[in-house]
């Protein structure tokens, strides 16, 4: 149609997709569970699963929007019409619907943070621990947040696809590398920093084991932002004369480089203070804090931590809400306003149960889970690998292979022998090592 939604330039989509993938995963996530795996090994592992498994899903991702033009669900219909295939992309709309139900409940976490830094409740001496219990706890402060993180991603959202998400990633991206290569400078300059970028670099090999090797390939799916469509409706406004290799290639580069940079910012600072780094989840909430406090300004370089942190969250934000929009307006821009409003209040709503988890509704629990880790559960250890091996098995084994390498190597230089690779690894070793993740996450091996 017409009117259907475009990036205005490559490096649009590259900053955009860049944004969807570099969240909690590589701010949050991937330093926590670095420190609990024996840090170099595991980001070594990490880097590997993502070059050699994680990436050729993504690029799958990139070829059925691409080619199917469409939104997630519309693309497989184009795609191969007349099947059941359509479901993936409406189990991938599903699943942003419901992740950014609790994601946004995070990412109002992160904005109290940065409210905390300047209202003086983050200060020498405090108690960083019953700060962040109170903080999650907190029935009005979290819906408030939570709110407030929502109406944000509403807003830009509702712009369209590059003046609303492209414009903002535009600021957001470049923003979120100044600061945090600034921040990196700086932690790395503390007395004792060798140490924490030992701990990152230098890989001490009695870590090397099956456990961490399941948690790196777990990290690896979650950290590209694959298996739930996000990356197919990204890549439907992109033109076919884009190299899209390449441009899946930037953004995995620049994933990798946030998560270098956090564990840069992160480690050395923790080890310069003596803090443990295996602290497990409460690591940014609950250790950091004391880190910065015992920097030179650290009040105001934690409040510019916490900035960024809100940067990639609501990054990663706009590709959820932007997923489930595109599934419902069908390329009618004229409808991309008021369903912004409308999803973005149902998707509050439905998060106001993961909100109160923490407090008020903390008794409340569904097989033994709060209402927040069950949707964290259902989404990252059942539907984010199902999703990533239907679209490994479609594109390498439901279209004919030759199409495929015809759609997916539009508008790009790579040869076709590394084409022949790239369906390969997506017909053998992408589906084994996501059945293994999806056997892992389930507690079965």
């Amino acid at each position: 149609m017409s009117n259907h939604s475009s990036w205005s330039s490559k490096i649009g989509f590259v900053l955009a997709a860049a944004g969807s993938a570099i969240g909690l995963g590589a701010i949050w996530k991937f330093p926590y569970t670095a420190g609990t795996n024996g840090g170099a090994v595991f980001f070594l592992l990490f880097l590997i699963f993502t070059i050699l498994v994680a990436l050729p899903v993504q690029l799958a991702e990139f070829y059925i929007g691409r080619t199917g033009g469409k939104n997630a669900i519309d693309s497989f219909k184009v795609l191969r019409p007349g099947s059941q295939w359509p479901w993936v992309g409406r189990m991938g709309v599903a699943a942003c619907f419901i992740l950014l139900s609790f994601y946004s409940v995070v990412g109002g976490w992160v904005l109290n943070y940065v409210v905390h830094s300047f209202t003086g409740e983050i200060h020498a001496g405090a108690d960083f621990e019953a700060l962040f219990g109170k903080t999650i706890s907190s029935p009005f402060g979290s819906l408030f947040y939570q709110g407030l993180f929502m109406l944000i991603t509403i807003w830009v959202v509702k712009g369209g696809v590059s003046d609303g998400i492209e414009k903002a990633n535009r600021v957001l991206m470049p923003g979120l590398f100044i600061l945090f290569i600034a921040l990196a400078i700086r932690s790395l300059t503390l007395p004792g920093a060798m140490d924490g970028v030992a701990f990152l670099l230098k890989p001490d090999w009695s870590y090397l084991k099956p456990g961490t090797m399941l948690t790196a390939l777990g990290q690896a799916f979650f950290a590209l932002s694959i298996g739930v469509s996000a990356m197919i409706t990204y890549a439907s406004y992109l033109g076919k004369d884009q190299d899209m290799f390449r441009s899946g290639h930037m953004i995995m580069w620049m994933n990798l480089f946030v998560s270098l940079l956090a564990g840069l910012v992160i480690f050395p600072a923790v080890f310069a203070f003596g803090f443990e780094p295996g602290q497990g989840p409460g690591l940014i909430f609950v250790v950091l804090p004391a880190v910065f406090m015992k920097m030179p300004m650290g009040t105001y370089l934690f409040a510019v931590f916490m900035l960024l942190v809100v940067f990639a969250t609501l990054t990663s934000a706009f590709s959820m809400l932007e997923t489930v929009i595109a599934a419902t307006i069908r390329q009618d821009e004229k409808k991309r306003s008021s369903h912004a409003w409308i999803i973005g209040i149902a998707i509050f709503v439905v998060g106001i149960p993961s909100a109160l988890a923490f407090g008020v509704w903390s008794d409340f629990k569904i097989f033994g889970k709060t209402i927040f880790d069950l949707w964290d559960f259902i989404i990252s250890a059942v539907i984010m690998p199902i999703g990533a091996l239907s679209v490994a098995v479609f594109t390498a084994w439901i279209q004919d292979k030759q199409s495929v390498l015809r759609d997916a190597g539009m508008g790009s230089t790579i040869p076709k022998n590394l084409l022949c690779v790239w369906l390969g690894v997506l017909r053998y070793l992408a589906p084994i090592a996501i059945i293994v993740v999806f056997i892992n996450s389930l507690g079965l091996i």
